[in-house]
């Protein structure tokens, strides 16, 4: 099970517009195929305890900024996978994702199925709003990358 950085190859002008970050990364899965919904719910329903512990951490470092400190700050009525608000959903591509002050950002997961096996990708977007959103994702980018391979792991 190898998971490979990925050119991303999706529609920032749809997702994010004026996204100045992106990466993406791309596990196969062996088996049955499966949706967009389903590696999504597999990836952030739960998380590993490290992860949850960052979050939690995090959530306390940006509380006094008045950051969100989940999808559900969003105050959104949309459905959540995880701390994420569902944007889009199609069997193929899920969107998740929300605004704050600092940055917007977008989670793309999308699935390419065949009959014996799944390709899964992971597409972040980060459009950044001031120079504290910028100094943000510097800091995190290290983490980031670590959790979204994490999380693609459990998508197996």
């Amino acid at each position: 099970m190898t998971i490979s950085e990925i050119t991303p190859d999706v529609d920032r002008a749809r997702w994010l517009a004026g996204a100045e970050f992106a990466d993406a990364f791309r596990i196969t899965i062996a088996g049955a195929a499966i949706d967009a919904r389903t590696a999504a719910e597999r990836m952030l329903g739960h998380p590993p305890r490290w992860i949850d512990a960052l979050v939690k951490l995090r959530n306390v470092l940006v509380r006094p900024f008045g950051l969100k400190t989940s999808g559900a700050d969003a105050r959104s009525s949309r459905p959540m996978i995880g701390i994420f608000p569902i944007i889009d959903q199609t069997p193929e591509r899920l969107v998740l994702g929300f605004d704050d002050l600092h940055l917007d950002f977008r989670v793309v997961i999308d699935v390419a199925s065949q009959s014996t096996a799944s390709q899964v990708t992971a597409t972040t977007l980060v459009h950044t709003h001031n120079l504290f959103g910028r100094c943000y994702l510097a800091i995190i980018l290290p983490f980031h990358r670590l959790v979204v391979r994490t999380m693609l792991r459990q998508v197996a």
